[in-house]
């Protein structure tokens, strides 16, 4: 017995046949609508990241120093400042910097701060120099104005003499050389001095410590030694119902050449 096959009928066949195109057609739309989603959802991600790093600066941007100048090196949130009256050509402040340098970067709750003393005797080196890492740190900031520093201690031949005849710095940029074209760091320069004089300061190198919690400091004249410095640091943050007076040490013009033994400890 031969079996015939069943013809579909034409609408039939029609109506399946627009049946799958409307699936396909269905499934096209979900897979851009999907792509669509995937594509707004990156861009808010994105966005997202971008605001975050906006907002919530990093670690290193939240100890960043506020524009100076004082200039200063170390712990910006630290609870004492060390101000270091100096002058750039004077061969004890020479040799103490890199020694109370490094004390500071020894002690997390210490900011370094400078305040220029040119002394009579050596310039007219010492304020130019001065002028060199003012106009430094007008430029670059406080990084610049402490590396400035270091290479004029490096180069200069010190008691007034200046440095070598010729030797120009190496990072000098369009910016430094028109604030050194001008009396800008002069004023600065000049004003710090005085503070200096008045706060009584008569030799350099010579510090001021002070506490920014009790709001008490002290004066020490002459390169003093980390013990010391950790000493007065205990002494300005003791409970002020015990007070002993911070009398300043006796101040010296001359430095003993054993001075900072302990800070190389």
């Amino acid at each position: 017995m031969m079996f015939k096959c069943r013809s579909i009928p034409m609408q039939v066949q029609a109506f399946r046949r627009r049946r799958w195109r409307s699936r396909w057609l269905w499934a096209l739309i979900a897979v851009l609508a999907a792509l669509l989603l995937i594509w707004l959802l990156l861009i808010w991600l994105s966005s997202t990241s971008s605001s975050k790093s906006t907002s919530q600066p990093s670690v290193s941007a939240n100890t960043e120093q506020m524009g100076g100048p004082p200039w200063q090196l170390g712990n910006p949130n630290g609870r004492f400042t060390l101000t270091l009256y100096a002058d750039l050509e004077c061969p004890f402040c020479r040799s103490y910097f890199p020694l109370l340098k490094r004390w500071v970067g020894e002690n997390a709750d210490v900011s370094l701060q400078w305040q220029h003393m040119p002394l009579a005797a050596h310039e007219p080196a010492a304020s130019a120099e001065a002028r060199l890492a003012e106009c430094a740190a007008e430029a670059g900031g406080h990084a610049a104005f402490w590396q400035a520093v270091e290479w004029v201690y490096a180069h200069t031949r010190s008691d007034g003499k200046g440095l070598p005849d010729g030797l120009r710095y190496p990072n000098l940029t369009p910016a430094m050389e028109r604030c050194l074209a001008s009396e800008r760091p002069d004023g600065l320069i000049h004003a710090q001095a005085a503070e200096a004089k008045k706060n009584g300061v008569t030799a350099t190198p010579s510090v001021q410590l002070h506490d920014r919690r009790t709001d008490r400091a002290i004066l020490l004249q002459g390169p003093i030694e980390g013990d010391s410095l950790l000493s007065a640091m205990d002494m300005l943050s003791a409970d002020t119902t015990i007070h002993t007076p911070a009398v300043p040490a006796k101040p010296t013009k001359e430095t003993p050449a054993e001075v900072g033994d302990n800070m190389r400890k």
